[in-house]
């Protein structure tokens, strides 16, 4: 692969990530429900749940996601569903979030569970799935062999943008939300707004996409 053509592909993967899109909302609904913590281990997480997606796209799944719409569906109604658990589990905790944060408690949950969640949201992305099909091929060197490893590459580039990117998103929501720390009822009211804004995500992503 030439030089060229993988800052080509930077670029290209740059000018999506700055456009916010599931993930940037799904990070800063987690910074504003729960805090840093959370925003930056639900990061890390989504980005290796979408590292997963790269190796599938680049063994054979992506075309059949792309052509299969059982298959894409069935993705996507079940990241919207996590999305909505999620979204409501954190408004209905906004209070005692609320109360933790102010005493200099522990976050709720555990970091594994932290990291999972942000792995099933990023393993249940379909659209993330479709764009890695559709665009990595493109930047492939064919004469050069070994497309499958290409593909990984490309898509390991991609991953550590966004993870930078999702990063500086969570880092930003989780400073405005330390601000309102200094009241419990606002605190309570911007854990209450990440909360609904997960599942109005959850909920768009269930409604749109491809109808063919």
């Amino acid at each position: 692969m030439s030089a060229d053509r993988l800052l080509t592909f930077m670029a290209a993967s740059l000018l999506i990530l700055v456009i916010p899109g599931p993930s940037v909302l799904f990070v800063v609904g987690r910074a504003l429900a729960h805090g840093r913590r959370t925003a930056l281990l639900s990061v890390l997480g989504n980005e290796i749940g979408e590292f997963v997606l790269v190796l599938a796209v680049a063994f054979g799944l992506g075309p059949l996601l792309e052509r299969s719409l059982v298959l894409f569906t069935a993705m996507k109604l079940a990241g919207a569903a996590y999305l909505v658990y999620l979204g409501v589990r954190a408004y209905r905790g906004r209070r005692r979030m609320a109360l933790a944060a102010q005493d200099g408690g522990a976050e709720p949950g555990s970091r594994l569970s932290e990291l999972r969640d942000g792995f099933l949201v990023g393993l249940a992305n379909p659209k993330a799935a479709v764009f890695f099909a559709a665009v990595l091929p493109q930047f492939v060197t064919h004469s050069a062999g070994d497309v499958p490893l290409q593909l990984v590459l490309l898509g390991l580039v991609f991953v550590a943008l966004a993870w930078v990117s999702d990063s500086v998103w969570g880092l930003a929501a989780s400073g405005a939300r330390s601000w309102f720390a200094r009241s419990p009822k606002r605190l309570a009211a911007v854990g209450g707004a990440g909360g609904l804004a997960m599942i109005g995500l959850g909920v768009g992503i269930a409604v749109t996409g491809r109808k063919d």
